[in-house]
């Protein structure tokens, strides 16, 4: 949640790269990522050893800066999950990675771990593998729905549950299309699935009869759209399977009471709700949950002071039993500098004869741009490294060719020249108000939360000054958002948070944003005619 007129709150593979390799092969020798779910790996296609595994959810709010870094940090030390899925992290999840002691993360899916995270292709960005044992994983994914306009507000007015309804499979469940679309393949595959986040919307199973007057913005049971969603999914709320009474045990996350700061401070007037969820499928029982959060506060088993967001977190523990990794094939980065040496992770049937070809987007593993051998006969895991100097900038794909010459698992990654900076760009320079506006970049990082905001241009600094409309660009190095608002957000009907579209007439200027945060790369300027 967010409730400055700021955007609520995404892949890159960007943790350790320096010594993913050593540790991936001398202590796990663990896969890459690649695009078959469907298929067992090479080692062995039964499930892993039954284990505990805790997950953790912790939107910090603001990159965890607005009270206390330091607390943020003490939160996860003293739940000590394995797996935390963070919101609005912005650019310090390999600070808090490095400070909370965890060897593993994704900036651009914001994640910290124990384990291994990879993230298959063929994933689109909606999830990671977490390695938990040699060859066997779990999937989990990181969402951070919109905040506004927020559902609870229209109830706190009174709008009916059939308003609220319809606000909700407009604004937030298309947020979730892609892990509800996706994440069966793997879990059909015997590999259990988490989806973790600050979903911004409370839950079918917490707004019943039971519950009406309790809060009050409970007026009238609601089924809400998402919770519903993931339910009809297969997913389970951790939480509701710990504490299945909504009356006894609420487990409010938003807002929690932490000390004032100058920007945006939540109170009595604003709907507590249970926002934040762990959601798991397949073979992951839940047999504890508990909230992390201020001292004092509803249902905090964990107390941190000060506490320093204004969301509590939940951790909950799972008796897991992992599935066996695809033959697959990741790269330690999507987007690597001519110069630099690009590393390539693989999961192989271990076949004499396999080998890891570059190739260009789209090309035959037969005319690569260069290869390696995995190994000798029973060589199933392992990393390759690559110098890329005197490639061409471009598109590019790292292929698993199995010992009869065909591909087993691609992924993709770019080549950028040195000292290349992002472009923006947008189709025209002036727009009648209303008129789709096409915003195009290049040479981005390729982080699936960075983000395109739109502000007055009297007014830009994004750091300070509140955006007007906003689009995420969903980890593409290049690409285009037709028409901002575009895809999934209807800002062009709705508005957002009261923010104006179409457009006044004025000038306007729209910012390439990194990582969930405020610091821009690259900007363009238009404006709306009369």
């Amino acid at each position: 949640m967010r409730q400055r007129q700021r955007k609520s709150s995404r892949s890159t593979p960007t943790a350790v790269a320096s010594c993913l390799a050593a540790i991936l092969l001398l202590t796990l020798g663990l896969a890459g990522c690649g695009t078959k779910t469907e298929k067992g790996g090479g080692a062995s296609a039964s499930p892993g050893k039954p284990m505990t595994l805790k997950v953790m959810e912790f939107n910090i709010e603001y990159g965890g800066t607005q009270v206390s870094f330091r607390k943020v940090v003490a939160a996860i030390k003293a739940a000590d999950p394995d797996i935390v899925g963070v919101e609005e992290a912005e650019t310090n999840t390999a600070r808090l990675a490095k400070e909370a002691g965890y060897p593993y993360y994704n900036a651009s899916m914001q994640i910290v771990s124990k384990y291994p995270i990879l993230e298959p292709s063929g994933s689109q960005g909606a999830y990671a593998f977490i390695v938990v044992q040699p060859g066997k994983a779990v999937t989990l994914s990181n969402v951070h729905l919109p905040s506004a306009p927020y559902g609870p507000y229209y109830a706190k007015l009174g709008k009916p549950a059939a308003k609220i309804i319809a606000l909700e499979q407009r604004v937030r469940v298309p947020a979730v299309a892609k892990q509800l679309e996706l994440l069966p393949g793997p879990v059909g595959a015997g590999i259990p699935a988490f989806v973790v986040g600050d979903f911004n919307s409370p839950s079918h199973l917490d707004w019943v009869e039971a519950t009406v007057g309790s809060r009050f913005q409970i007026k009238e049971p609601v089924e809400w759209p998402v919770s519903k969603a993931m339910a009809d999914a297969g997913f389970r709320d951790s939480w509701r399977e710990v504490h299945p009474d909504p009356v006894e045990n609420p487990g409010l996350t938003w807002w929690a009471a932490r000390p004032k700061v100058s920007d945006w401070n939540p109170g009595p007037k604003n709907p507590q709700d249970r926002i934040d969820f762990i959601y798991a499928a397949g073979p992951a029982k839940a047999t504890a949950s508990v909230i992390v959060g201020e001292k004092g506060g509803p249902e905090v088993s964990i107390p941190i002071s000060p506490w320093p967001s204004d969301h509590r977190a939940v951790v909950s523990t799972f008796e897991v039993t992992p599935g066996a990794l695809p033959d697959m094939v990741a790269v330690d980065t999507w987007l690597v500098t001519v110069g630099n040496e690009l590393k390539v992770t693989f999961h192989a049937p271990g076949k004499s004869g396999e080998k890891i070809v570059i190739v260009t987007e789209g090309g035959d593993p037969a005319a690569g741009v260069t290869s390696a051998p995995t190994g000798p006969a029973g060589t199933t895991d392992g990393t390759l490294s690559f110098a890329t100097t005197g490639w061409s900038p471009g598109g590019y794909e790292a292929v698993l060719v199995g010992a009869d010459g065909a591909p087993v698992a691609r992924v993709p990654f770019w080549v950028q020249a040195k000292g290349a900076k992002v472009e923006l760009a947008t189709d025209k320079t002036t727009y009648k108000p209303g008129e789709p506006i096409v915003v195009t970049w290049k040479n981005a990082p390729a982080n699936r939360w960075d983000w395109l905001g739109v502000y007055k241009a009297a007014a830009a600094d994004p750091n300070v000054d509140w955006y007007l409309i906003w689009q995420y660009t969903g980890g593409a190095m290049s690409g285009s958002v037709h028409g901002m608002p575009a895809g999934s957000f209807t800002f062009a009907e709705t508005g957002h948070a009261g923010s104006p579209w179409p457009l006044p007439p004025g000038k306007y200027v729209v910012y390439y944003l990194l990582a969930d945060g405020y610091e821009s790369v690259a900007q363009a300027n238009f404006t709306v005619a009369k």
